[in-house]
């Protein structure tokens, strides 16, 4: 089994390719054209900036996944929830890889002060992500019906979310 770490500057190649092939052959993110390794390293700067988890799964030098959240929405109100964000390396599909991380980046994520996370996952046909998210405790919330267009064809987005901690029991200490 892989470790899962928080990454680091040197992951960005790695992460860059990982995510570039997604974005080229994929329908889980609604990008059309890769980002450079330059955007993904200030992507990664921006999560980090904000006290949020960005992690990675390797496996003898080799990285086989990344995982990070970021805030839902910016408004102050969403400060306590987050959108997470996994991607895996093709040999690492339907190991358990992705299973771990996601929920390594759940731990880290209430440690943070989140309660909520939330999964937007791009084509409800992408049984993958989705179960993956079941598996790791997220609950449908519902389906937003073709509003992505790639790969000549419309995509719903799947909505998905996980209470952490104490989630909305009782209000955040520094509310």
């Amino acid at each position: 089994m892989p470790i899962i770490r928080p990454s680091r500057d040197t992951d960005v190649p790695a992460i860059t390719a990982i995510y570039t092939h997604h974005v080229l052959t994929g329908t889980g993110t609604f990008e059309i054209e890769p980002p450079s390794a330059a955007d993904m390293a200030q992507r990664r700067a921006d999560v980090l900036s904000k006290g949020l988890p960005y992690l990675v799964a390797e496996h003898q030098g080799q990285l086989l996944g990344f995982a990070y959240c970021n805030w839902f929405k910016p408004r102050p109100a969403y400060r306590f929830s987050a959108e997470d964000s996994i991607y895996l390396a093709q040999q690492a599909l339907g190991q358990g890889v992705g299973r771990a991380l996601l929920a390594e980046l759940a731990l880290q994520a209430e440690r943070a002060g989140l309660r909520k996370l939330i999964a937007v996952i791009g084509d409800s046909a992408n049984a993958g992500s989705i179960g993956v998210h079941r598996c790791v405790g997220f609950e449908p919330v519902g389906v937003l019906k073709s509003c992505g267009w790639k790969f000549d064809r419309w995509l719903d987005v799947v909505l998905m979310e996980k209470s952490l901690g104490l989630g909305d029991r009782q209000p955040p200490a520094d509310a």
